[in-house]
């Protein structure tokens, strides 16, 4: 049988600052949740999954040391340095 082992990863001190600074300009406050890594006992198979920010009931998906954000699913990508100006939308 297949496990699945969970290990949780802390969001890293920076992003969470980016994201703080982008909701302080726009008067919010983001609900961060940290991402995991999961992994298959006995395989070579791993899957990261990011971190969850829900900032104005909309959910962003980050990962550490990546310079891009998602927006609701993997397919919408945008670059960090554009998170306050798409809160502020």
């Amino acid at each position: 049988m297949i496990q699945v082992t969970k290990k949780r990863i802390s969001i890293s001190k920076e992003l969470r600052s980016k994201i703080e600074w982008a909701c302080a300009f726009c008067n919010c406050k983001p609900k961060i949740n940290n991402g995991n890594l999961r992994m298959l006992e006995h395989t070579n198979i791993a899957y990261v999954e990011p971190h969850r920010v829900v900032i104005k009931d909309k959910l962003y998906l980050f990962f550490n040391e990546h310079e891009y954000f998602y927006i609701n699913n993997l397919e919408n990508k945008y670059p960090v340095s554009k998170l306050r100006e798409i809160i502020k939308d």
